[in-house]
């Protein structure tokens, strides 16, 4: 199935070279994969996981393991970021 993955901020430098440009890659997966496998296929820290969202909707860090991805689903990841 495809889904969309897009990386965020410092996060973005996971991404192959060619998707960097516009922050997202869309991905062929298996059915029944989560969330946590992507985060570890891609080996995105856990410490720069911060922000979740399945659809815009916010996967809890405790989610994340058991939250299977569906068909078209656009799994954004964000670091912790600070401003002022």
């Amino acid at each position: 199935m495809k889904i969309t993955l897009k990386l965020f901020a410092t996060l973005g430098d996971y991404l192959p070279e060619a998707a960097r440009q516009k922050n997202e890659l869309p991905l062929e997966v298996a059915p029944s994969t989560t969330v946590a496998e992507i985060i570890s296929r891609f080996n995105l820290p856990e410490k720069l996981v911060h922000l979740v969202l399945v659809n815009g909707a916010y996967v809890a860090h405790d989610s994340r393991l058991a939250h299977e991805l569906q068909e078209g689903d656009v799994l954004a990841i964000w670091p912790p970021i600070a401003g002022g």
